[in-house]
Formats: C-alpha cells, structure tokens, sequence
C-alpha cells in the first residue's frame, strides 16, 4: 500500500488486513499506520525517496497518490518486475469536462500531464497522468483504475461531512441547499476499498467508475441523517439554489456535497456505473455511513483531520446569518 494511514488508503489497509492478508505500508511517517503491518518509509518526491521499496515483492500495489504524476512513474517502474497487478485510486475527473448525465468508462479524456511531470498539476491532469504512468509501467492487463468520485465516511480528511455533522450538531437552523430531494452519487470508502481488493484479487483491469448509482441518496435524506445521529434541535432551512447562488454562495465549497442543475452537477452526480456494478462494487445506506462518521468524528473529540493540500470547505457563519435573516 503506497499511503495507507489517512482515509481511502487507511480503509484499504485495513479491509485488506480483515481478509487476512499481510499488508505493507510506504508512507512519510507523518501518521502512524494500522498496527500489524510491515511499515517502510520513504518520501516518493525526493531523490532517493524510494530506497525502501528497493526490494521485495508483493502481489499487489494500491496507490491513491494525486500529486505529480511523475511520483507515479517513479514508484510503478520500480515495482513493475515485483508486483504482480497495479491498483491506481483514480477519479471520475479525467473525464473531459463537461462530462453528461451517463457517460460510461469510454468517454472522451483529458489528454493528461505528462507521466514525467512533477510540480504543481491539476487534480484532473495529475490523475490523468497517474493512470499512463501506472499503464506505462505494469501494462494495459495489470492495471486496475478505479475512478471514484466523491468520497465519504469515517476517516474523512477533505471536510465535507465532517462539516455538515459539526454544523448541525450545533443545532439551530441551518441553511440547506435545496432542492431536497436533489440525488448524490457518491461511495463510502469503505465500500470502495473492499471493491478494489475484490476487483483486484479477481485480476481485473482497465477503468471503473466506482461511485455509487445516480439517486443512491438525496440531499434531503443525507441531512436528515446528520440531523438524526447527531441529535441536534438543527432545523434545515431548505433555501432554493438561485437564492443561494444570488448570495454568493460557492457549491460545493461553501455548502459541501451540494450542486445545482448543470454541467457539474451532471458530472458529479450523474455518471454511469454499470460496470462496476456489473463487477460486484454494493454501496452501503447513506444512514450507515452518516453514523459511522458521527462516531469516528466523537471518538476524535469533534475534529476531523484535514489534508494540508486542500482548502477548507464550509458557509462563512455571516453569510449563513445572512441568509437566515433574509
């Protein structure tokens, strides 16, 4: 496992320890990984940073690196005769945007940085890139690419459910973002880490949308669950999108998970997912994963972590004042 101590890699290790499997973890050393496993650690940006990996073989590599692509040319070229298939976490943004309502796997992509970039890339570039580094090194038959979209669940360290139970948690009313009935597309990360190890152990490869169907949830019932686990007195204000949008309100940023009709929300919300559950990948009630992340988040003394290279999300409190006045 390149990574596996914060969230999609965290939930991986340990879903991958649960089958019984002997687990080694590559990573900084900023956090501390799953007890039991075989810990090497090196920084695959700098030079030399991948001595550890130098020797030993391995069945299978997961990697979730979203940074310069060359990170992923680097460690897949030195793995390639000792690692028998590569898993790359990849996302639903190498699609070339606008993405429609129901674009499958053989969509039309972004062409991608170069696999031998490093520096400051894009996300939807940087993954790009990432999927030919992987292909270019274990070929088209031991690359599996999963390309979620948003995720969730316990472990979260981008901020956006972790910000809606705080919010709500604190109770009073609440500015949300309607329609309520509006459907998300999403995967716990849980149920996504159980999919590539079962997709991977089956040998199989090429691009999977690994998101849940369109609909899986709605807004309204993702926030009632928040409402309902945190048992807070919180009264949602379902606000309509052109007052929200009017204010100055940011999608997806300022109110998170949340998109109006249009182009974003047909590429976030909308995508097709046959394949992957023709391919076995069940996502979990929105319900379970609400509460699961309420009680990692209380565990954790109320704070969620938060990944050093993305911004925090969150309505400004003025702003939500603000509204609720109006």
């Amino acid at each position: 496992m390149l990574g596996g101590t914060e969230f999609v890699g965290r939930a991986v290790t340990e879903d991958a320890q649960a089958r019984g499997w002997e687990v080694t973890v590559f990573h900084r050393g900023h956090h501390a990984p799953p007890p039991g496993t075989t810990a090497l650690t090196g920084d695959r940006t700098a030079e030399g940073g991948l001595a550890a990996l130098a020797e030993g073989s391995w069945d299978l590599v997961v990697d979730t690196w979203s940074g310069a692509p060359s990170a992923v040319r680097d460690a897949a070229r030195l793995l390639s005769g000792r690692a028998g298939h590569y898993t790359y976490v990849s996302s639903r943004s190498v699609y070339d945007y606008p993405t429609p309502a129901g674009l499958a796997e053989d969509g039309p992509l972004v062409e991608g940085a170069s696999p031998d970039a490093g520096g400051d890339v894009s996300y939807a570039l940087a993954k790009r890139g990432g999927e030919l580094a992987a292909l270019d090194a274990f070929g088209d038959d031991r690359v599996l690419l999963g390309r979620a979209g948003l995720i969730i669940g316990p472990g979260e360290n981008i901020g956006r459910l972790p910000w809606w139970l705080g919010r709500i948690a604190r109770g009073g009313p609440v500015i949300a973002p309607g329609p309520r009935d509006a459907g998300l597309q999403y995967i716990d990360a849980r149920d996504l880490a159980s999919w590539l190890l079962d997709a991977a152990a089956d040998g199989r490869h090429g691009a999977y949308n690994t998101v849940s169907h369109p609909g899986h949830t709605t807004m309204g019932e993702l926030l009632d669950a928040c409402v309902r686990v945190t048992g807070s007195d919180a009264g949602l204000r379902w606000t309509d999108p052109d007052t929200l949008l009017a204010a100055g309100v940011e999608p997806w940023s300022d109110l998170p998970v949340w998109l109006p009709a249009g182009e974003l929300y047909d590429t976030l919300h909308q995508g097709d997912v046959t394949k992957a559950h023709a391919a076995g990948l069940r996502c979990r009630p929105v319900g379970e994963t609400v509460a699961d992340t309420w009680t990692w988040l209380v565990e954790r003394g109320g704070a969620a972590p938060q990944r050093p290279d993305r911004p925090q999300v969150g309505l400004d409190p003025q702003l939500e004042a603000k509204l609720l006045a109006g």
